[in-house]
């Protein structure tokens, strides 16, 4: 049906074409076209027109379609470079973000191994400190090395004071013995470091308080004891140095905990100038059995005379043979028989201070002889001026007596710390 169809359109047009020329006054011709020519013939009209139309809409809409192409093109070439600069200033923010972390860090470290090299010097000095109270044991409320005990004689000497260490002066607890659990992050890390070595600074500080608190409390108990002697205590400085002092300086710091340290050096070192005085004075007794006394330093009646007479010592109970001993070190000057003494003991202490021990059964030492504090130096008796056994015992000082019991009672006020 298509091709009668095809074929009766055509056929207009090609007739004039296909028909011969035909001579003038000639017969006609008649031409017959078939259906698969007019097919063929119609497919390439059909194939003309195609092109012919594809020609035209690509001639008059060519540089419309480019410019829309190209727009696309710029428009999507510009959206990628738009979001490589937003990617390119993100990765700088981050870099320059990461660069400031890492100073910080590098800040915070720095600062944390300084604080560690002062911290580290501060234990030093606290430690030198701690040896110079007395060790552990001053911390504990036992004072270790101070001043000899009045009633202590051999075998019953006071202990060492152990050797400090950090637990004993609170810089370690048991806690610090525990690794703490990782923290997800370095600067959690550095945070708690930072909160530890707080920590650490703080107990350091706590230990110089408690070391100087109790060199003043010791020192203000020994003056009172050299208050109950009567004594000055500038009567024992030293008339000049014996050796001198020096070295390259090398400062430690000038911030409080320094400040607090040469506080406490301070009065630990009057602590000790205190107990080395108070260790040189006769506080002892000079018997160990305390039975008592028999006649007091003063006037009294004399017991042969029955006048008024002064008693320049005290008469002390004890049994024949008793030992009679050193109230506190110092040189024998006298060892022999004084008329009403008996067989006296002087020693002489220093500083004029001297103590005879009279009315002797034996004597145990010689003129010259260096004799400690506790050390016998004779045995109880009752030779000279004398009504029964008793130790008669005096203190003078330049030359002068004075009444022992003011020693004796220092001594007990210092047994009674």
């Amino acid at each position: 049906m298509l091709p009668s169809r095809l074929s009766s359109l055509v056929a207009p047009f090609l007739a004039p074409l296909l028909a011969p020329a035909r001579p003038p006054g000639g017969p006609d011709r008649v031409w017959v076209v078939g259906r698969r020519t007019l097919a063929l013939a119609a497919l390439v009209f059909g194939a003309l027109a195609v092109w012919a139309s594809a020609a035209t809409w690509f001639i008059v809409f060519r540089d419309e379609a480019l410019a829309r192409f190209m727009e696309r093109q710029g428009a999507m070439q510009y959206a990628y470079e738009e979001r490589i600069s937003a990617l390119r200033a993100r990765l700088d923010r981050v870099a320059t973000q990461k660069l400031l972390e890492q100073d910080g860090v590098e800040t915070r470290l720095a600062d944390l191994a300084g604080r560690q090299v002062a911290l580290e010097s501060r234990q030093a000095m606290l430690l030198g400190l701690a040896e110079q109270a007395g060790g552990a044991a001053a911390l504990a409320g036992d004072d270790g090395g101070g001043a000899p005990l009045p009633g202590t004689w051999p075998g019953r000497e006071a202990k060492p004071a152990p050797t400090p260490t950090p637990e004993a002066l609170g810089l370690r607890t048991q806690a610090d013995e525990v690794a703490p659990a990782p923290a997800p992050g370095v600067s959690t890390r550095m945070t708690m470091l930072e909160h530890a070595l707080d920590g650490f600074e703080a107990r350091q500080s706590l230990v110089v308080g408690r070391l100087a608190a109790r060199g003043r409390s010791e020192a203000a108990r020994l003056r009172v004891v050299m208050a109950e002697t009567g004594l000055d205590a500038r009567r024992f400085a030293p008339a000049s140095r014996t050796g001198g002092v020096g070295g390259p300086l090398v400062p430690a710091g000038s911030g409080p905990f320094e400040t607090a340290i040469l506080q406490a050096q301070h009065d630990l070192g009057e602590r000790d100038t205190l107990r080395r005085i108070v260790g040189a004075l006769p506080l002892r007794r000079p018997t160990v059995v305390d039975a008592g006394l028999s006649s007091t330093f003063g006037y009294r009646a004399d017991p042969f005379t029955r006048g008024l007479a002064l008693h320049t010592g005290i008469d002390l109970k004890s049994e024949y043979g008793a030992p009679a001993r050193a109230t506190a070190a110092g040189t024998v000057t006298q060892a022999d028989y004084a008329g009403g003494y008996g067989n006296m003991v002087e020693v002489d202490h220093g500083h004029g201070l001297v103590t005879r021990y009279a009315h002797l059964s034996q004597i145990l030492v010689v003129p010259g002889q260096a004799v400690t504090a506790g050390q016998m130096v004779g045995r109880v008796g009752s030779t000279g001026r004398s009504t029964g056994t008793h130790l008669h015992y005096e203190t003078r000082i330049d030359g002068e007596p004075v009444d022992p019991q003011r020693f004796l009672r220092a001594g007990a006020r210092l047994a009674a710390r």
